[in-house]
């Protein structure tokens, strides 16, 4: 079955770049659009999506009180938000009302895509970018905690998985996207997309983010 999806965005032509993205994907139906979060619960419970692209910053009602009034009335709608914003604050203020993922407006069109599919199917995507500031937060306030994050060498887990697997989960913990982490090895993103998934297999995580997260208390990426 297809993937029916709503964006909700008050800038129409961001709006317009989205849904020309989405519409390429052929298992993807966009149903719905609206300009305001006050439009967010009318829609959806006209259209049943399964899938919600928010806009964070809209005049009436922003994604963040949308998402949590959606999450609230419809559980099984999933909401990914679109943001500016790669503060920390910003992401796990999304994440507490019910948001699966959170990219932000630079996105390319692969995540785009990559995102609702993974969400869709009951997953959470987090931008890579915001990935790394998250990791870079956790890393601050252990320290400061004095829980002892102070790496002191780095294990690769070539016990779990292979020398290339090892340097995408490298690169996943620098940030990286998918083209960037295929730019950098000189490999497709499609082989790049397999590499990640074999990742989260073996290391039996959910997400990217887990993983990098993962990766960073055992001591098996370099954090930087």
């Amino acid at each position: 079955m297809n993937t029916k999806i709503v964006i909700i965005d008050d800038h129409q032509l961001f709006r317009e770049g989205v849904k020309r993205i989405l519409e390429f994907e052929p298992t993807f139906d966009i149903v719905a659009e609206g300009d305001d979060g006050c439009e967010a619960l009318n829609i959806v419970e006209e259209h049943k999506p399964d899938v919600v692209l928010m806009d964070i910053n809209m005049p009436e009602k922003n994604g963040v009180e949308a998402t949590r009034d959606l999450v609230e009335k419809y559980p099984d709608t999933k909401v990914i938000i679109l943001s500016i914003h790669d503060d920390e604050n910003y992401v796990n203020h999304a994440l507490k009302t019910g948001a699966l993922g959170y990219l932000l407006k630079e996105m390319d069109s692969d995540a785009l895509i990559d995102a609702v599919k993974v969400v869709a199917e009951g997953g959470s995507y987090i931008h890579p970018k915001v990935t790394h500031n998250l990791v870079a937060e956790y890393r601050r306030l252990a320290n400061a905690h004095g829980t002892g994050f102070q790496q002191t060498e780095v294990r690769r887990p070539l016990h779990l998985l292979t020398k290339r697997e090892c340097e995408v989960l490298q690169m996943l913990a620098d940030g990286k996207s998918n083209r960037g982490i295929g730019e950098g090895l000189y490999i497709s993103e499609k082989t790049v997309k397999n590499h990640v998934s074999n990742i989260l297999q073996k290391m039996n995580v959910n997400d990217r983010t887990q993983a990098v997260v993962s990766a960073i208390k055992n001591g098996w990426v370099e954090v930087r």
